[in-house]
């Protein structure tokens, strides 16, 4: 059977410009929309500014303000000022503070089955519970697509999940996913395209569809996808979208190279342990675990559907003495209806402190938990330090398991409860797109407000032909981008100033790092397995190629990390258990000929200068990948895009 059986193949086939659709080979394809939220997004700008393009080329591109929300100083509320008029400038739309979390409104206000969605944001995979293939990636990619660029993707294989039986009570779309995360780990995702299937599928609304979609990017997979079928038809029609909708599904006899069965009748509320999403484990297992803090919302759990369930399960109730319970909704949607209903009156007289329409704890901004403390979270990250609290212990659950645990003051069954209450959606939903501002008719008179903290991107030198490197930093496995760039309050604020946010790279894992790289010259830094894993933040590669790192070696990469070194002129260079255990931190490492090398060849020498030692790594580049880093990056090999790329629409 086909590639184009599948229901990503039908998708990539209709927008393909560049490529075969064979996998392992490398595609371009044409993007529908875009997204960008205000962390990334405003180096997306910058770098669409100096494309030199009038407008972007895409069917739709949107601009929200979700992730940097906290104004403690100037930085966030001038970036919104920035980002809101090169929106209008450049024909975008913009969603305002207060509209909601990228993810939900997307999925309420503009995704579309069969289209193409490429974000800045690692969970851009959310709309694929609409049957959108919908990617994260880099600021580069997502600028260059917004400049009506190719996107270009090694083809993935795809996995179909075959879901059969039917939830039992107290157990919800999130324990499928972390059912999923325990089965194949952060990595079992990587190269894979995971397409949802099966008769269960059918009794999954388009808000759980979503859910599962999303932590998909725990797993490290491209993205993740559902049909498109009645229940995503009722879910536009309540949304008053009913003409965006189209039928999508598997062509009958698809052959997947892996399928994997899950019957749902068989799953138990699940938790992710500290702290990574794969170390999960029954609810039951951790009964008793004293809870400091319960966070429920993010992209993850946070549509009118999950929180309508917590209001009615905390009904009537009081939280436990001992702990802090806030509540974030997804969207300004799910709030006013909330709102209306009286479930937003349940939940604050149980309680619960609701915060802002926002991402908030979920990205470390606002909310660490106490010292040592314990935090139940309906997020999809755990990772060390993420919430803000370095040794805080943060648990990932279900909305049913984090009010159990509200209430109770610890872990347990979300049975103790009583009675679950049944929640379905709406017959219709609230729609106000008042706080989304369109893209005026006329632009080019447009000013484009520039804050003192919005530093221009810095100038990339092209790959040099020599490279002399200190090993700076040897690492372990599962390094991930909060490891190389922290969120938070106090980060955040300066993703557009490129000086300043680069103090920070690795300041949790190890301190002085970005004072030694600048004193050291270039540099190179080793890591194990799966290095970068995380989110697509691209000042994770940006800020240590601005400190001096010219090289990253590693076992292996996770796929948008990758992509946003080579964007940078960054080389990732692949090495075997033999070469990481030879390699110390504090080696002098030589790479010659290197143009030469990147141009032609798939391996490189390592020579370990004062051991006199030659290793060998492998570059594992597609051609135009090696043209990237011959040119020091992909904004330089692409300065002339705007005479190359002609309007698709």
């Amino acid at each position: 059977m086909s590639y184009r059986d599948h229901i990503a193949g039908q998708i990539m086939a209709a927008h393909l410009l560049e490529g075969e659709l064979i996998p392992g080979a490398e595609i371009g394809l044409r993007i529908d929309q875009t997204l960008t939220q205000d962390a990334t997004g405003t180096l997306v700008y910058l770098e669409v500014m100096s494309l030199g393009i009038d407008r972007v080329r895409t069917k739709l591109s949107v601009s929200y303000m979700d992730h940097n929300t906290l104004q403690t100083g100037h930085e966030n509320a001038d970036d919104h000022l920035f980002l809101q008029s090169a929106a209008a400038r450049y024909g975008a739309y913009f969603s305002r503070p207060g509209n909601g979390i990228c993810h939900q409104v997307h999925l309420e206000r503009f995704g579309i089955p069969g289209q193409t969605l490429l974000g800045s944001d690692s969970h851009t995979p959310t709309a694929g519970g609409l049957g959108m293939l919908a990617m994260g990636a880099g600021g580069v990619d997502v600028s260059l697509a917004m400049a009506g660029a190719a996107f270009y993707m090694t083809v993935p294989r795809v996995t179909l999940v075959r879901l059969s039986g039917e939830l039992p009570p107290w157990v919800g779309a999130k324990d499928v996913i972390l059912h999923l995360l325990g089965k194949l780990t952060v990595r079992g995702g990587l190269g894979k395209i995971m397409e949802y299937g099966g008769p269960a599928v059918k009794r999954l609304s388009v808000p759980e569809r979503a859910t599962i979609t999303n932590m998909g990017a725990e797993l490290g997979a491209w993205t993740s996808l559902f049909p498109s079928d009645e229940v995503t038809k009722r879910f536009l029609a309540v949304q008053k979208r009913q003409e965006s909708w189209t039928p999508i599904h598997a062509r009958e006899g698809a052959d997947y190279e892996e399928v994997i069965e899950i019957d749902l009748s068989t799953l138990e509320p699940l938790v992710a342990c500290p702290s990574s999403p794969d170390a999960v484990k029954p609810v039951q297992e951790l009964s008793g675990i004293k809870v400091d803090q319960v966070a429920i919302g993010s992209c993850t759990n946070s549509s009118y559907r999950d929180l309508k369930l917590v209001a009615e399960l905390l009904r009537g109730k009081t939280i436990h003495p001992e702990v802090s319970l806030v509540i974030a909704p997804g969207s300004r949607q799910v709030l006013s209806m909330l709102a209306k209903q009286g479930s937003l009156g349940d939940m604050i007289d149980a309680g619960a402190r609701i915060l802002e329409v926002a991402c908030g704890p979920c990205i470390g901004m606002g909310q660490a938990p106490p010292s040592g403390g314990v935090s139940v979270r309906t997020f999809n990250r755990n990772f060390p330090g993420r919430s803000g609290t370095p040794d805080g212990h943060v648990y990932l659950a279900s909305p049913q398991v984090a009010v159990a645990a509200a209430l109770a003051g610890r872990l347990v069954h979300p049975a103790e409860l009583g009675a679950l209450p049944d929640v379905a959606d709406p017959e219709i939903f609230l729609v106000d797109d008042s706080m989304i501002i369109p893209p005026p008719a006329k632009t080019d008179e447009i000013t484009i407000r520039m804050s003192p903290n919005i530093k221009p991107l810095p100038e990339l030198d092209q790959l040099p032909d020599y490279l002399k490197l200190k090993l700076l930093l040897k690492l372990g496995d599962n390094i991930t981008t909060d490891d190389i760039l922290p969120g938070g309050s106090k980060v955040l604020p300066l993703r557009s100033n490129l000086p300043a946010i680069s103090q920070h790279v690795y300041a949790l894992k190890a301190p002085g790092f970005a004072e030694e790289a600048r004193s050291d010259g270039d540099v190179v830094i080793l890591g194990g397995e799966n290095y970068g894993q995380g989110s697509s933040r691209e000042h994770a590669a940006l800020a240590p190629r601005f400190l001096g790192v010219r090289a990253v070696l590693a076992k292996s990469f996770a796929r948008l990390h990758r992509a946003n070194l080579i964007n940078f002129g960054v080389l990732p260079v692949l090495v075997r258990n033999r070469e990481y255990d030879q390699m110390e931190q504090g080696d002098e490492i030589e790479l010659v000929d290197v143009r030469k090398t990147v141009a032609e060849n798939a391996e490189i020498i390592i020579n370990l200068m004062k051991k006199g030692q030659e290793l060998t790594g492998r570059l594992d580049l597609s051609q135009r990948e090696r043209k990237v880093l011959l040119a020091g990056g992909r904004l330089n090999l692409d300065n002339l895009v705007k005479s190359r790329c002609a309007p698709f629409y």
